[in-house]
């Protein structure tokens, strides 16, 4: 089997994996902000599971192929739902709430393939395919999981910081525009947009300067492997969380 052909196979394991985890991810924050009182995300027609709805250029497609590339784990993530904080009931209070529906919803997923993998075992199937999806389904959902509790902006993990720290410390801390920040567009000449493609012009205006500078250090610490030990160890335990809450099933399929 030549790699081409690997790739492809690989990338087909994955795709309904990262586009679930990605999509319901964001979803879960707009259903939790409408909850607490922010219905922007509804109103903007978001809060749908169909992950067209939510595909980032940068994010969803090329970020998951480049990481797969770079470690073999294509997860990325989608364009993030609008939450505007000052319309929840309590903002400093219900942000965190709001931040960590994502993650949860990636653990929840998480457990949701383990189960599908402990029904595939049950069962007797012998498709290497479904079980390789239900790997590729826990391991991205962990990724994810761990991933977005990290407390740099604009992960959810910051939110959650940002909910319990006191006003004077969190005045001392680096912020993120909701939106992201400025766009590539922003940063290019205007004779050099003017020459682009549509569809390329659309790209540089959709992917915001900080996401591909959080990812591009977060790509360069992979590849030196300084992050490693911590992500393989903190997706470890969420994998064994994720088999714990599921177990159950387990023994009512024995």
């Amino acid at each position: 089997m030549n790699s081409t052909h690997q790739t492809m196979q690989a990338l087909f394991v994955f795709a309904i994996p990262v586009l679930f985890a990605i999509s319901l991810h964001e979803v879960a924050h707009g259903y939790v902000a409408r909850y607490f009182g922010d219905p922007t995300a509804a109103n903007e027609g978001r809060l749908s599971i169909n992950p067209l709805r939510h595909i980032d250029p940068f994010g969803t497609v090329a970020l998951p192929l480049v990481l797969y590339w770079l470690i073999q784990l294509p997860f990325g993530y989608a364009r993030p739902v609008p939450v505007e904080y000052d319309r929840l009931r309590n903002p400093k209070k219900h942000m965190a709430f709001v931040a960590l529906a994502g993650p949860a919803a990636n653990f929840a997923m998480g457990v949701a393939w383990t189960i599908i993998g402990i029904v595939l075992a049950a069962a007797g199937a012998g498709e290497r395919f479904l079980f390789d999806m239900v790997r590729a389904g826990v391991s991205v959902n962990a990724v994810m999981m761990v991933f977005n509790l990290l407390p740099i902006p604009p992960l959810d993990g910051s939110h959650v910081l940002a909910s319990v720290l006191p006003a004077r410390l969190l005045r001392l801390l680096p912020t993120v525009p909701p939106d992201g920040g400025r766009t590539l567009a922003s940063l290019l000449p205007g004779a050099m947009l003017a020459a682009l493609p549509k569809r390329l012009l659309r790209l540089v205006n959709d992917v915001a300067v900080i996401d591909v500078l959080i990812f591009a250090a977060f790509i360069l610490l992979m590849r030196l492997h300084v992050l490693d030990s911590f992500l393989f160890k903190a997706m470890t335990v969420a994998i064994a969380a994720f088999t714990r809450v599921a177990s159950p099933f387990s023994f009512l399929l024995s």
